[in-house]
């Protein structure tokens, strides 16, 4: 079985719905599962509904925007009177039903009830229309397979329940679902993180024990950088589940950080592709005499540098260690690059649900601290560094690591 997962840019409007056929055409649309992301940026589109229904604002027009968007997408698809203008009707009755009696204060919780949807609508679309054009298809609800904990926007996967649900699986079809979401023992919905689509294709390549995965994106595979951020890049045409974990790790946009265990584990060919030119080879992740390791650069955007020092000028002990790691941990906080000396630990953070102010109070009872926000993390691996001095031009350094042959550096 194939895993093809299409992210919201490849499903954006009528005719990129349109492409996906396209390449489902050129690579064989028999035997495979595509997981799909929500249309566009409706994602943010939702976080912002959650936002507004929190501030007791207008969040109605907010959905009716949003429905609005989807009907027109629909309507380049599909006849006046098809079954699907009714599913997407209901899909944001639910949304605004469910905002209208809710009674949980619980931010995360609602969020994940409510931008979980974009998903949900985006797949019925694609499923509907690949059926009218004779791709023939069963829509499956992601929540019934992927199961979690309740750590709504960060589920934890329970893989037994999971593996046994997706295993059931009749393996000789064609199935269509949603990237991103799961749902756990009560079965409210719980999304697996900000761009949590790959990993839910991953976890789907796992249980089915698939031949291949592959990820269509806008880019012609995984590049030595960013294009929109860096010059000159090229194609990595094959690179080691190492070499891409680590890339992912240090902030990689196009591979998802959780989405290479389960691959590798099961050594499923993992490929990154273009849905704008679908012939083209991208590139091949797995394990291949053919792996190369040349000099990347990833960007890793929106961090906050937190400087911890000891107020009587004692060391950064291991008790200390490991309080300000449980405070890192209660509150979500993760940890993109650790330096530490006799009697301070400067660490790069990335704070995606904005606890930095209450980390930082707690840490200043104990703690001398110091918080920059909005810096970035750069990351050169396989660094040659007989030309190193070329990373720091124009650059305002404020923290500094190298690394056999990863270079990093914190800057603003």
């Amino acid at each position: 079985m194939k895993i093809f997962k299409f992210g919201g840019a490849s499903v954006k409007d009528a005719e990129s719905v349109k492409n996906v056929s396209m390449v489902l055409e050129s690579q064989g649309f028999s035997k495979c599962l595509l997981v799909i992301s929500a249309m566009g940026k409706t994602t943010n589109e939702l976080e912002k509904v959650v936002e507004l229904y929190f501030k007791k604002d207008n969040f109605q027009t907010e959905i009716e925007k949003i429905k609005r968007k989807h009907i027109e997408i629909a309507e380049g698809l599909f006849p006046e009177n098809h079954a699907v203008f009714a599913e997407i009707n209901l899909f944001f009755d639910d949304i605004d039903s469910f905002l209208r009696r809710n009674k949980s204060p619980n931010y995360n919780f609602v969020y994940d009830q409510v931008v979980s949807c974009g998903e949900m609508i985006s797949t019925k679309i694609v499923s509907e229309y690949l059926n009218e054009i004779q791709f023939t298809n069963q829509w499956l609800d992601a929540r019934d397979y992927i199961k979690t904990d309740n750590s709504y926007r960060e589920g934890v996967v329970d893989w037994a329940k999971t593996e046994e649900f997706i295993s059931n699986l009749n393996k000789e079809i064609c199935y269509v679902t949603q990237g991103f979401i799961g749902s756990d023992e009560n079965n409210f919905t719980v999304t697996l993180g900000r761009e949590g689509s790959d990993y839910s294709a991953a976890i789907f390549a796992y249980c089915l024990n698939a031949d291949t995965m592959t990820i269509w994106k806008d880019v012609p595979g995984v590049m030595t950088g960013d294009p929109r951020k860096f010059k000159d890049v090229t194609l990595l045409s094959n690179i080691s589940y190492e070499e891409a974990i680590e890339m992912a790790y240090y902030g990689a946009s196009v591979i998802h950080p959780k989405t290479l265990q389960p691959l590798q584990q099961k050594n499923i060919p993992f490929y990154v592709k273009s849905f704008v030119d679908p012939t083209k080879e991208g590139t091949k992740v797995g394990a291949s005499d053919k792996n190369q390791s040349e000099e990347t650069y990833i960007l890793k955007e929106h961090q906050t540098l937190l400087k911890i020092s000891t107020r009587d000028f004692s060391f950064i002990a291991e008790d200390h260690m490991s309080l300000i790691f449980g405070y890192l941990s209660k509150y979500k906080i993760k940890v993109s690059l650790m330096q530490n000396s006799a009697i301070s630990l400067a660490l790069c953070l990335e704070d995606k649900f904005n606890n930095i102010d209450e980390l930082n109070e707690e840490l200043q009872k104990v703690f001398r601290t110091e918080v920059v926000k909005n810096v970035s993390l750069f990351t050169v691996r396989n660094a040659k560094m007989d030309h190193i001095d070329q990373f720091y031009q124009e650059k305002s350094v404020l923290l500094e690591q190298i690394s056999k042959n990863t270079l990093q550096m914190v800057t603003q």
